[in-house]
Parts: structure tokens; sequence; C-alpha cells
């Protein structure tokens, strides 16, 4: 699970400057579960200072585009347009991110650093999304989700030729 996204508060800000009810409760959603998430994870963690650092400079950072967006650009349809963008290179970047780990599974020959469940669930939402873009004809939707359905299909392909194997203890808890 990532830290605090900037996408769930990006679109949900995205959301509010076009009045889409459906984009500002879900991300209103998302924003609250990650904000939980935080909180819990800060509890358990024996580094609090370092997690707390890195929280802090994301909100700083998300502060300052905010007072750019909010502040510094007047025109509506600008703003519109240029958070659209804004959260349409956050949302690619987050769907690409697993590629990262592409090297490391074709050269080990495991995809036991991939979870299968993850992989429908970005399916599912991604290509959701996309329609809810089509639908609306909202490229900055449409586009930026499109990603999460090729990297989906890398990652099943990624599972078809590299099975990961059953563990043991699966089997005895089957019988």
């Amino acid at each position: 699970m990532r830290d605090l996204h900037p996408c769930n508060l990006g679109w949900l800000s995205y959301g509010a400057l076009k009045a889409d009810g459906i984009l500002i409760v879900v991300n209103t959603v998302g924003a609250a579960l990650q904000t939980l998430y935080i909180l819990a994870y800060l509890h358990y963690c024996p580094r609090k200072r370092v997690v707390l650092l890195q929280t802090a400079t994301l909100l700083g950072v998300l502060l300052l585009g905010y007072g750019y967006f909010w502040l510094l650009v007047p025109n509506p349809e600008a703003r519109l347009q240029q958070l659209g963008l804004f959260c349409s290179v956050f949302t690619i970047s987050m769907y690409l991110s697993p590629l990262a780990d592409l090297a490391k599974v074709i050269q080990t020959k495991s995809t036991q650093c991939l979870s299968y469940p993850l992989t429908i669930a970005t399916l599912l939402t991604s290509a959701s999304w996309c329609l809810y873009g089509f639908r609306l004809r909202d490229p900055y939707i449409m586009v930026s989700n499109f990603p999460g359905i090729v990297t989906s299909f890398i990652r099943f392909w990624l599972f078809w030729k590299y099975p990961q194997e059953q563990d043991r203890n699966y089997w005895l808890l089957q019988t």
C-alpha cells in the first residue's frame, strides 16, 4: 500500500471543480482510508520520525500544489485543465510503478513479489474508471487509467509465464 498519494486528493479537487459527485465521493472515501492507513502504520512503525518527516514533506508539497491551483490560476477552465493533467501524471505513475518489479520477476523467473488479487483489483478499477471517463468524454480520467489495464495484462502474462508455487501449508489447510 502506498502512503497518502496525491491521486485521491487531486481527483477530489478535480471532481469538486467539475461538480462531479462520483469523483467527490469515491476520492473522499479513498483519502479517508489512506489517512487511516497512515495513522495505523504510524502507530505500529518503529521509525516514527522518518515516517512523520515523509508525511509532512508530502503534505507540504500538496499544500504548495493547492496554493498554485486555487490561488495562482484564476480561470476555472484553465485550472480544470491543469489539475486534470496533474492528476493524470500522478495516476499514470501510480499504475506504472509495479513495472519496477518486472526485471526482478524475469531475472528470478518468479512472481512471488507480485500480488494476483491486487492485479485483478487494478484491472477492474482502472477499466471502470476508463469507462467512466469515456462516458463523460473526459480524456484526463480515461487516458490516465488506461495504463492500469495495460500493466494488469502484463502482470497476468507474467503470472502465466512464471506460475507461483503453492505454499505447502496451503495444501495442508485444504485437507
